[in-house]
């Protein structure tokens, strides 16, 4: 009793202290473990399964994919993402009942042995996730959020948690474009239930999840907070992208409480425009549309925020693309450089859609320019110009710096089906007065030093330019 008077805390206190806060810690070291690794702290940039394989990639055709993606590692691309379908015994199979999902003892989406043999005897993605770290790599899937039907009318149990299936579905609540799925009640059964996935994947090895049917078509809040939540509690940092678009605005706050990335724009497909006959969708979209929608986003840009406009249909779509029949890209080669500097310079995530292991020469030689991709993983501020003159009524215009610095970088973008012909004061276009020089980063021809810009560029294309003013000659870099 002596020590109880002498302290105010007595032993037993202590011990509760003690044990209050080692629970703290517990709670919020995973926080701090996914906060210290920096979770996207830039773009990711990487490589997506969906534009060249739809449903049907196998593990032989990601693992290619994936050592093509390798062998450019050190120019920044580092996400390998299996998109839908990994869990289908047959992917081209009519309706639910054809595709044949998979699910493991707990009611979670198991990958197919057939196409992916390293998951037998229960190992699921593990290995495949261990062989993509070793190639230097980070590993990715495709879900669409909620609980797979056959779990529910199975009423299976959820692994870590007393409650099962049915206690998690919310049935009235379905995708209304994918069969799959029940939408997941907003409670503690389907919170354990989004546990039990983030648990799974990071025993996988999973560093990037992209979530469908959520961002837009509709927008789940509940079941984006429940997923946050769950990889809050893991100690693995996990890159969470919400799809499809168009995200509400609006939502940008809660999005990016939740998520790194969310989608901004409907499906991107290989078009400059597209028809769009029924006025309440934007699918499919073409180029064109990126930039009233990367500029409406802009001011959200920043580390661990990345409003994205979608994967890159580059090069060859083959052999079952996720939209329209196999196909090389129909883009052209000026579509292509400008839909990769607008999304470099703009700071949407880079994941390349296209067969890897069947793309031109030309179009891989894009995706080595570090001068171009730097403009995306730098820290650096971009922003579209406003208030164009009439001469450059179908240009557009996004300036780069490194944060704290000038405007390094300029992009002009030719919108027209014709050349545009350049001759404007650069304070006009966004920079300083003054003597400037110029040198494009795609071509390395130069622009005559001068006060004004003097250049032609064709239709669809890009003069991206490294701008330096005075005396100082600018640079290729």
């Amino acid at each position: 009793m002596a020590e109880a008077r002498g302290n105010p805390l007595s032993q037993c206190g202590r011990q509760i202290v003690r044990l209050g806060a080692a629970l703290l810690m517990a709670l919020f070291a995973p926080l701090a473990a996914a906060g210290s690794a920096g979770v996207a702290s830039t773009p990711p940039m990487g490589w997506n399964s969906w534009d060249a394989y739809g449903l049907t990639v196998t593990e032989a055709q990601f693992k290619a994919n994936a050592l093509r993606l390798a062998s450019i590692r050190p120019h920044g691309w580092t996400y390998a993402v299996i998109d839908e379908g990994w869990y289908m015994a047959n992917p081209l199979g009519a309706d639910l009942k054809a595709r044949q999902y998979k699910l493991d003892p707990y009611g979670r989406l198991d990958p197919v042995t057939d196409r992916f043999p390293s998951a037998s005897d229960g190992h699921g993605l593990r290995a495949l996730g261990a062989w993509t770290h070793v190639h230097g790599l980070k590993f990715g899937i495709h879900i669409v959020r909620g609980i797979p039907k056959a779990a529910v009318e199975a009423n299976l149990p959820i692994a870590g948690s007393h409650f099962r299936a049915a206690d998690a579905a919310n049935r009235a609540d379905t995708c209304p474009w994918d069969d799959g799925n029940y939408g997941i009640a907003d409670n503690e059964a389907g919170q354990a239930y989004y546990d039990s996935l983030a648990s799974q994947y990071a025993e996988w090895g999973v560093d990037f999840l992209k979530v469908d049917c959520i961002a837009d078509h509709p927008y789940r809040p509940s079941e984006i907070r429940q997923i946050g939540r769950a990889l809050a509690k893991i100690r693995r940092p996990i890159v969470l992208s919400l799809s499809p678009g168009p995200a509400g605005i609006e939502h940008a706050a809660e999005m990016a409480q939740w998520a790194q990335m969310w989608r901004i724009m409907d499906d991107l497909w290989d078009g400059w425009t597209f028809p769009h006959n029924d006025p309440t969708t934007t699918f499919p979209n073409g180029i064109r549309n990126a930039f009233d929608s990367l500029a409406k986003w802009n001011t959200y840009v920043r580390p661990g925020q990345w409003p994205d406009a979608d994967m890159l249909p580059f090069g060859s779509l083959h052999p079952h693309p996720g939209w329209g029949d196999p196909r090389a890209s129909r883009l052209t080669p000026a579509e292509t450089r400008t839909a990769f500097t607008l999304w470099a310079i703009a700071r949407s995530p880079l994941i390349l859609g296209g067969n890897l292991t069947e793309i031109d020469a030309p179009t891989w030689a894009l995706f080595k320019n570090d001068a171009v991709t730097g403009l995306n993983q730098q820290d650096r501020v971009s922003h579209p110009l406003a208030g164009l003159p009439p001469p450059m009524a179908d240009a557009r215009i996004w300036t780069s710096r490194l944060a704290g610095k000038p405007i390094d970088t300029i992009a002009i973008f030719n919108l027209s089906q014709s050349p545009l012909a350049v001759n404007e004061k650069w304070t006009n276009l966004g920079l300083a007065g003054g003597r400037i020089s110029a040198c494009d980063l795609w071509t390395r021809a130069r622009v005559p030093a001068g006060s004004n810009a003097r250049l032609s560029i064709a239709p669809h294309d890009v003069a991206l330019l490294r701008v330096a003013s005075g005396k100082s000659a600018t640079t290729c870099r």
